[in-house]
């Protein structure tokens, strides 16, 4: 009988307070509904679809909507791993990034951090910022880029491509590095510690 009769006077005094001339009333605090998301998944993978074709699988540590939000977006800030499909199910890139938002009304990626696409050639485009307009189809950023190649690397600032990332080009550039090149610097080097070490053991 003790703990209700704590319980009821906590009630009670709580209720006194709210209505106490000039206190703020307690459901103040109550969090405003557009700050709240409407789902929260953990460690999930889905597939999403365009037009009836599934085209995208996503996979996530964290996945929270809020739909109250203005614009409505999805968000993944524990990282998220995408790859992107053609019609006969073949990976056209994949994307990954430590954080990221769909805005999806828009079809707008906003990827953030760590940003890492391949392609289907092989050719690998890091940044810490990109956006992937999927009505436009077209991903840009105005961010430091750097693109992989097999034969050589690219260098810049400011990035326009395709979404499938094969048509690709950098604003600004800042420099080019061929495979070629740093092979040769590497045998220079190599050459040059041997010629010492010969000298030396004259």
């Amino acid at each position: 009988m003790k703990s209700i009769t704590i319980s009821v006077g906590i009630v009670m005094l709580l209720l006194f307070y709210s209505c106490g001339g000039g206190k703020t009333p307690i459901a103040d605090a109550i969090i405003e509904r557009d700050s709240l998301a409407v789902m929260e998944t953990l460690g999930m993978t889905t597939l999403v679809s365009d037009s009836g074709v599934i085209r995208y699988k996503i996979d996530a540590d964290e996945w929270l909507i809020f739909d109250k939000k203005e614009p409505s977006y999805w968000s993944f800030e524990k990282g998220v791993y995408v790859e992107q499909f053609d019609s006969v199910f073949q990976v056209q890139a994949s994307i990954k990034a430590d954080t990221a938002y769909y805005y999806d009304k828009d079809k707008l990626w906003k990827l953030v951090s760590n940003v890492s696409i391949q392609n289907l050639k092989g050719e690998i485009f890091e940044t810490d910022l990109m956006y992937w307009d999927q009505k436009t189809e077209k991903v840009y950023s105005d961010a430091f880029v750097k693109i992989i190649m097999p034969d050589k690397t690219i260098t810049g600032y400011g990035f326009d491509s395709n979404q499938q990332m094969t048509q690709s080009e950098i604003r600004n550039i800042q420099g080019i590095f061929y495979v070629d090149e740093e092979e040769v610097s590497v045998e220079n080097t190599i050459q040059e510690d041997n010629e010492e070490a010969n000298v030396d053991d004259l």
